[in-house]
């Protein structure tokens, strides 16, 4: 008998050890499933910054240079017309050999258009860069500040096309206007 009593007691020591460890195990995993959830939010930066006065302004300047290097092209474009026009008309009068230097300017003339229409796309996609750089840098400053703030670990972009599906989430688009003061 007092073998049976020995083994009822360590059996139920046993059950209340094992029905503790279960519970510090349940307990230690959910503590850990609540602290692995990561808060997400998400913004459409693009919004975003196209409703910042930086980014209107940048864009002003942009159609500004545009218009301007536009005028430069269409002015020298129809130099060069007036220019083959007065030659065409005076090539009956003049040798083959001149004719054939007007041809030559003309083509140089033309080269010459080419590349300022070249170099004023680098120049414009450098000034837009250059413009819009700061802009898009103060608009993911104040995302990460605000983010931070609320707790969030990540921030979505949902802007179409950016690969989010579904953004049902915390928007930060109001508190980041605000930080913005937008």
């Amino acid at each position: 008998m007092r073998i049976f009593n020995t083994l009822t007691i360590n059996t139920n020591t046993m059950k209340q050890f094992r029905t503790f460890f279960i519970a510090v195990a349940l307990t230690l995993g959910v503590t850990a499933f609540a602290n692995a959830q990561s808060k997400i939010a998400h913004i459409a930066s693009q919004e975003l910054v196209e409703s910042m006065p930086a980014f209107k302004d940048a864009q002003s300047q942009l159609e500004k240079l545009t218009k301007t290097y536009d005028a430069e092209i269409r002015d020298m474009m129809t130099e060069a017309q007036k220019t083959m026009q007065r030659y065409e008309s005076e090539a009956p009068t003049k040798t083959e050999e001149e004719n054939a230097k007007r041809a030559q300017e003309l083509q140089s003339t033309q080269r010459r258009i080419q590349e300022h229409g070249q170099n004023a796309q680098q120049d414009l996609q450098k000034k837009e860069l250059d413009l819009l750089k700061p802009v898009y840098e103060k608009a993911r400053i104040a995302i990460q500040k605000v983010a931070r703030a609320k707790g969030y670990d990540y921030v979505l972009d949902s802007t179409i096309g950016s690969g989010v599906i579904m953004a049902d989430g915390f928007n930060l688009m109001a508190d980041v206007k605000k930080e913005l003061g937008i």
